[in-house]
Formats: structure tokens, C-alpha cells, sequence
């Protein structure tokens, strides 16, 4: 079957929902925020709600799914994608803009260096986009650049927060994002002890707890919940707004979807006490468009990097500390 998703040619947005549910017991473990912990909040109607997954942790696992670490590449379906590739200085590989949360402004990206001492990826930014320095922001420009280095970008988003790029203005939202929230939840309260099985009491002043000594007992904080849901919204009309020629964007929405399938397939694992299974799939908007499956998708996607009809680059610099 080949990919068809013509349905969405008009279309402003895909949303997606996706229902989830643990794959043991009934019991998991959301994400934690610094000074709240889990993010409960009420919903409009009261309910008791839970931020299980916020957009900026989703970006990073639809990344990860598209990376084969073994081989320190894309996955096969997605080989000939553009990427910015890091290597430390004694020649091993260090990070690449697809892992890295920030995406090609990572620092570890934009101070590496080539065999020459100089910035590539930097300098090359500043080149191609020096008319923009004084001028107003071309966003069409901007896309067309990132392209060539970092394909992600346009999806999840960029921010070069760097005064050298036209003062630090040069940015695009995502056009693909998703977060995970649970319905109706309660806390399901457990606890555990971390023994020492030398010596379970107190040692004094050096050897307590805060050293790692003792016998430590803990608090711990799980849900239930009635429906767990993950969302996904697709903007289609930034892609299109980009105005990329048309084996480009069918390329950028393929990606897209597959970033989704294969999360929702392989990498709904997101903590030791949070391993989901997707139970049911419901595209919300547009009407008439089923998710393909990520076969037809993985299929298709060769053909499409091959045909894109422009340089998509493998980038390899090197950082030094």
C-alpha cells in the first residue's frame, strides 16, 4: 500500500489522540518538575488531571525513536536525512543535533570546530543568513537553510539564541508536538527502605544518610488514573507556509508521521515505572484520514529522502573543551 495523504492537503492541522494504558498492573509514574514534582492540576470540570509527558520531553523521545545508536545513525528507513554529527577531540563520537535537546543550537554544535579551528556550522549560519542581520526575519529562508544541516529542526522547533545570528531572533515553533495527560487520577501511595547490609545504623557525623549510609526508608508516589491519553498536533500550514517544493513537504509530513507510529509502537517505555501500550488510535482533524501504519510509512520514506531534490548533508565537526 502506498502512502497516500492527500487528505491533508488543505488541511490547517492533524491532531491525533492515541489511548494508553499501562502494560502491567494499573499503576505509573508521571514525569517530575523541579520544585512541584508531578503535575497535577484540575480540570475544567473538576476533574483530577495529570500531566504525564509535557511537549519539550515528547520532542526529545519522537527523537530518540528515529536513532540508531548502535550505528550512530538514523534509523534505516531515515538514512540520507540531514544531521550534524559531533566528535570529541580524540576522534569518538560525542552528540549529534538529532539527540541534543536544543537541536542544532546546542553549544556542543555551534562552538565545534573543523580541521581548520574554525565554527563550520556557525559560520556557515552567519554566511547564509547574514542578510538578516538588519533586516527582518525570512522565515522561509531560515527553513530552507536548516534544512540542509538539521531536518529536525523544522519540526521540533529552533531557537539560535546566539547575538552573532541576527541578534539572537532567529527561531521556528514546532510544527510537530504532543504531551501525555491522565483523566480522573488518584495517587496510589507506596514506599521502600535502601538497606545497607553493613551496617544498617547510624555511623555518625560523615556517614549518615546524605553519604549514602544506613538504612534509608522513602516515600513514593504512583497514580491510577481512568484514561490515559497522548495527543499529537501536526501544523501543516507552517510546513506548507515554508514554501518548500512539494517533494519536500510530503517528505517533512512523512517524517512527522512516522515519528508518531513509531513512538506509539516502540518507545511508550518512559520511565522504569511507566511502561505504556497504545490501545486504540483516533485522528480528531481532518476528517476522513486514517494514521497510515508505519510500515507503509517506513516504505515510503527511502523514496522520498531520495527525491527531495535537495542537498540534505551529513555534517561531522568536532568539539573541544
Amino acid at each position: 500500500m502506498s502512502l497516500d495523504i492527500s487528505t491533508l492537503d488543505k488541511a490547517p492541522r492533524l491532531l491525533v489522540m492515541a489511548e494508553l494504558k499501562p502494560v502491567q498492573g494499573t499503576r505509573f509514574q508521571p514525569t517530575g518538575f523541579p520544585e512541584i514534582g508531578a503535575a497535577q492540576y484540575e480540570g475544567p470540570d473538576g476533574t483530577s488531571m495529570l500531566l504525564v509527558e509535557s511537549a519539550q520531553s515528547m520532542a526529545n523521545r519522537m527523537e530518540a525513536v528515529c536513532w540508531d545508536s548502535v550505528a550512530d545513525d538514523w534509523v534505516p528507513e531515515l538514512r540520507g536525512l540531514s544531521v550534524v554529527k559531533v566528535l570529541d577531540k580524540d576522534g569518538k563520537r560525542l552528540t549529534n543535533s538529532v539527540l541534543e535537546a536544543h537541536r542544532i543550537n546546542s553549544p556542543y554544535i555551534l562552538n565545534a570546530q573543523n580541521k581548520d579551528g574554525a565554527t563550520e556550522v556557525k559560520d556557515f549560519l552567519k554566511t547564509e543568513l547574514a542578510d538578516m542581520k538588519q533586516e527582518i526575519v525570512n522565515l522561509r529562508k531560515l527553513a530552507s537553510v536548516l534544512l540542509r544541516l538539521d531536518i529536525n529542526s523544522l519540526l521540533h522547533g529552533v531557537f539560535l539564541a546566539q547575538s552573532e545570528l541576527a541578534g539572537g531572533r532567529l527561531r521556528l515553533p514546532r510544527a510537530l508536538s504532543g504531551f501525555i495527560e491522565a483523566r480522573d487520577v488518584k495517587i496510589a501511595a507506596s514506599g521502600g527502605v535502601k538497606n545497607d547490609i553493613v551496617q544498617p545504623g547510624k555511623q555518625g557525623e560523615g556517614k549518615s544518610a546524605k553519604e549514602g549510609y544506613g538504612n534509608v526508608p522513602f516515600p513514593r508516589d504512583e497514580f491510577v488514573a481512568q484514561q490515559i491519553s497522548a495527543y499529537f498536533n501536526l501544523d501543516l500550514a507552517q510546513l506548507r507556509g515554508y514554501g518548500f517544493p512539494q517533494p519536500v513537504y510530503r517528505l517533512l509530513v512523512a517524517l512527522a508521521l512516522f515519528k508518531v507510529r513509531r513512538f506509539l509502537e516502540v518507545g511508550l517505555r518512559l520511565r522504569t515505572a511507566c511502561d505504556l501500550d497504545c490501545t486504540a488510535i483516533e485522528v480528531q482533524r481532518p476528517t476522513g484520514f486514517d494514521l497510515p501504519e508505519l510500515d507503509v510509512i517506513r516504505s515510503a520514506l527511502p523514496e522520498l529522502i531520495t527525491n527531495s531534490g535537495v542537498p540534505l548533508e551529513t555534517t561531522t565537526v568536532t568539539y573541544r573543551k
